[in-house]
C-alpha cells in the first residue's frame, strides 16, 4: 500500500510543479505582450513622425526639380 499512495503522491506534486510553471508561463506570456503592444505604438509613433518631417523635405524637393 505504500507504493500506490506514494505514487499518487508525486504525480499529485508533478501536477502542482506543472501548474506553477503553467502560471508563470502565462504572466510572462501577458508581459511580453504588453511590452509588444507599447513597443508597436512607439514603432507607430515614430513612423508618424518620420513622415511629418519628411513632407516638407519632399515639397522642397519637387519644387528644386520644377514639378
Amino acid at each position: 500500500m505504500f507504493w500506490p499512495m506514494t505514487a499518487v503522491a508525486l504525480a499529485f506534486c508533478g501536477i502542482a510543479v506543472l501548474g506553477v510553471l503553467a502560471a508563470r508561463v502565462l504572466t510572462e506570456a501577458r508581459r511580453l505582450a504588453r511590452q509588444v503592444a507599447e513597443a508597436s505604438e512607439r514603432i507607430e509613433r515614430a513612423a508618424e513622425d518620420l513622415e511629418r518631417a519628411a513632407s516638407p523635405l519632399a515639397s522642397r524637393a519637387g519644387a528644386a526639380q520644377g514639378g
